[in-house]
């Protein structure tokens, strides 16, 4: 027994339950590759004024559940809690916003750290599969996004999921907004770090899960009374575009995402069967993010899907993910020069694109079997020494039980044959 553990708030992704999250990645990246989104991706860590001014100095994130380090050459770092400002760090960094087709349309996939509580659906260190569409500043592109996300979900069988919607306005109207939020926010019995983050950023706590705060905020202005006409117009296309595709969403004009650089659109999917926990993605426009962190203007919209809550949504409607066995083809050699044919052999159905593994360690033919049974193969090729002197190996259906002779140059072809 080692005497390490996983550390505390984490997992570790073991056979055969690691296959669900891989399908899972699989799934919600099929409709990005589809659609013009190329894969990037960034270093697990970033210069930590990245994350505070992107990310923002009031948000809990920086605040409180961030990873920060300094290296032996004096500079601070954090492990990245969050993937948009990277990526887009990135993008910058490699000028590929001059190359002149905007937008930048990339998607990843990767861990972030956040040092939280954790708890069933939050981890300290999570996967996320992420998109991007940076440079351009069209409503089709958020609903294109949306869509998108939908699609993923769809496609992995969930259907008791919601999208709530929002727009969070821009520099022209937001200010006026949060001048009146923050006149009501001083009327209520709020503690002092509440008022602190309601002076940097009131719409933070909109965003406070405390029930004794909430009860306080039932009649919190609105920011949609308080939208220019242009970003309800931007609004409304959004709306109309995501309607006309057919995907059913809820206006929630109380949502507000947990990151600074948001604005007009914003979204989350959300599946009421996780409990306390239960945002499995979301995402938005971030208008402003690029000049934040020292760019030009750069306006661009995107989001992340948690692959944990994803897989917890999946376990919550009982649906069980069709994964094909690892292993098609499984050997079982009997004697030493059975060895050395047969794994000849496997190495040649490899190379022909057959998944096949070997019984390994000289196991006898019952061992081996639990094996062959465990692998999930379709077939079994077990081959003795009389076996090999008559020129065949034995070929087992393990789904039927029928067992067969076949040649041992024939054998390659016939299993192609069988698996088509």
């Amino acid at each position: 027994m080692s005497t390490f553990k996983a550390p505390k708030g984490t997992y570790d992704l073991l056979p055969p339950d690691s296959a669900k999250y891989l399908a899972v990645r699989e799934a919600i990246a099929a409709p990005l590759r589809g659609s013009g989104y190329g894969y990037i991706e960034t270093p697990g860590f970033e210069n930590v004024e990245l994350f505070a001014r992107g990310v923002g100095e009031s948000t809990d994130i920086v605040t409180k559940e961030m990873y920060v380090f300094e290296t032996k050459g004096g500079d601070r770092l954090a492990l990245r809690p969050e993937t948009t400002a990277p990526v887009l760090r990135a993008v910058l960094e490699a000028n590929l916003h001059k190359a002149g087709n905007l937008p930048v349309k990339v998607w990843y996939s990767g861990s972030q750290y956040r040092y939280e509580r954790p708890q069933k659906g939050r981890y300290r260190h999570f996967s996320q599969v992420g998109a991007e569409a940076i440079g351009a500043e069209d409503p089709a592109l958020d609903a294109e996004l949306i869509i998108l996300a939908d699609q993923a979900y769809r496609s992995l069988g969930l259907s008791q999921f919601r999208i709530l919607l929002n727009s969070l306005g821009d520099k022209e109207c937001r200010p006026v907004y949060r001048a009146a939020l923050q006149d009501f926010l001083r009327g209520l019995d709020l503690d002092e770090d509440t008022l602190r983050r309601a002076q940097i950023n009131p719409l933070r706590v909109l965003d406070d899960k405390r029930a004794e705060v909430q009860k306080q905020l039932t009649e919190a202005p609105l920011l949609r009374d308080y939208l220019c006409d242009t970003c309800k117009a931007y609004h409304e296309e959004v709306r109309e575009l995501i309607t006309a595709a057919g995907v059913a969403f809820e206006d929630d004009p109380k949502l507000v995402r947990g990151l600074d650089y948001y604005t007009r659109t914003t979204f989350e999917f959300v599946h009421d069967g996780l409990g306390s926990q239960s945002a499995v993605g979301g995402g938005g426009r971030y208008d402003g993010l690029s000049e934040m962190i020292g760019g030009p203007s750069l306006p661009s919209v995107g989001w992340a899907l948690g692959v944990d809550r994803t897989v917890l949504a999946l376990e919550a409607e009982g649906i069980e993910l069709d994964i094909p066995a690892a292993t098609s083809v499984f050997a079982v050699p009997l004697g030493e020069e059975a060895r050395r044919v047969l794994f000849a052999k496997v190495t040649e159905l490899r190379k022909n694109g057959v998944a096949a593994d070997f019984s390994y360690g000289g196991k006898g033919l019952k061992g081996a079997m639990k094996n062959a049974n465990r692998s999930g193969a379709r077939y079994t090729i077990v081959a003795g020494e009389r076996d090999l002197a008559d020129g065949v190996v034995q070929l087992k259906d393990m789904e039927s039980g029928e067992q067969t002779a076949i040649g041992v140059n024939e054998i390659v072809a016939e299993l192609e044959s069988r698996l088509g």
